[in-house]
């Protein structure tokens, strides 16, 4: 069995070793996150690396194959750097989940977290024996968001990245103001110029919003009433409403796919509802928070959609996986659409946000106006079932 043992040193090089590596990289944001929100993270993902080692056990006792077994006849280097990929965020609500899936499905994993005092807290796990991982190592690097060298050094080795960043500004009202919008812009920029000119990255998988499909303005033809991936929010809709959580992702994105062509870099993203999961608010307030400012408009045009967390982490594990054809894209991600008064009140229980704030005296039903279509995301996901099965 080898420990998770920790060391502050460059990104290395992927080894032919039949093990999971997950680097931890340090990002000094200049922003500060909810302590409470933190621990719960941590938790998390303390919960998350357990739950992979035993998975990794119940493997070694059934017999099955490792990875170095299921490498013969291949390219080692080749297969070796097709499974190791890097996480933003790693640490965060969705970046925990999506990691935990990237385990299950055999990858070797770079996990980025915000802060030292992360990094000093999973020492401590690892130093007590609560994080010690079959066939798994647990290393940090550091690198800076704001630096596209720093950035580009610390993917040396991956495949792909998973850009999950989520930006906390305690001072603003909903916790994500207007300048934390261009805080996102410009770190994703650096992401996606780092992913351009790493040698080794190939596919980039950006988690943006639906919220960047969904707000038009009044003169809108409501005759078109189909919202998919080819849709668009209006930057002026978003700048007059102070929607800067959707302005945000908005602009990153935007701005994603013109360096993505530049760089000839394959990139997807993915645009999901209101995520939704286990004390999702607790654990994941400020987004939340953010992702729910217009609400009520939202509800009355049945534009207000929610997605698992479990099921989210999926989807962009399997659009990765399906970059490799061409599920380059954009892609809408929800599991429903909160359009009766049941979805509405658990809603309000989850969030403390009352009934009124929520639904405005208003009902889904008599106001909707769109539909809301994920039948690109749901048709890769049903063709990657069929191949499994089969």
């Amino acid at each position: 069995m080898i420990s998770a043992n920790f060391s502050i040193q460059n990104p290395i090089k992927p080894t032919r070793k039949s093990q999971v590596t997950i680097i931890i990289v340090i990002l000094e944001m200049g922003f500060v996150r909810l302590e409470e929100t933190q621990k719960a993270e941590l938790q998390e993902f303390r919960r998350m690396l357990l739950s992979c080692a035993a998975v990794h056990g119940r493997k070694d006792e059934n017999g099955l194959k490792d990875r170095e077994n299921a490498l013969e006849g291949a390219s080692g280097d080749d297969v070796l750097l097709d499974k190791l990929v890097c996480v933003t965020s790693g640490v965060s609500y969705l970046g925990i989940a999506i990691v935990n899936q990237l385990l299950v499905d055999g990858y070797s994993v770079r996990i980025i977290v915000d802060n030292e005092e992360d990094v000093e807290k999973l020492k401590e796990m690892e130093n007590s024996g609560e994080m010690r991982l079959i066939n798994n190592i647990v290393e940090v690097v550091t690198a800076k968001l704001t630096d596209v060298e720093s950035l580009t050094e610390a993917f040396d080795g991956c495949r792909g990245v998973f850009h999950t960043a989520g930006f906390v500004d305690p001072a603003g009202l909903s916790g994500y103001t207007k300048i934390m919008s261009n805080i996102e812009v410009n770190a994703s920029n650096n992401v996606i110029k780092a992913c351009g000119i790493s040698p080794s990255v190939r596919h980039c998988v950006l988690t943006s919003s639906l919220l960047t499909c969904i707000w038009k303005d009044d003169s809108w033809d409501e005759s078109f009433n189909r919202i998919d991936h080819k849709c668009w929010s209006d930057e002026s809709v978003c700048m007059k409403k102070k929607l800067w959580y959707a302005l945000g992702k908005l602009r990153a994105e935007k701005a994603a796919w013109e360096i993505a062509k530049e760089h000839n870099l394959k990139l997807a993203t993915i645009c999901p509802g209101l995520i939704t999961g286990p004390k999702f608010f607790h654990r994941n307030p400020t987004p939340t928070l953010a992702y729910l400012k217009g609400i009520q408009e939202m509800y009355t045009k049945g534009l207000l959609a929610t997605v698992d967390i479990n099921r989210l982490a999926k989807a962009h594990v399997r659009v990765f996986q399906e970059m490799k054809k061409a599920a380059c894209g954009r892609y809408i991600c929800f599991d429903q659409v909160l359009d009766n008064i049941d979805g509405i009140e658990e809603l309000a229980r989850e969030t403390g946000l009352n009934m009124s704030s929520i639904a405005g005296g208003a009902s889904s039903s008599n106001g909707a106006c769109f539909e809301l279509s994920n039948g690109r995301l749901v048709n890769l996901m049903s063709r990657t079932r069929r191949c499994n099965d089969e």
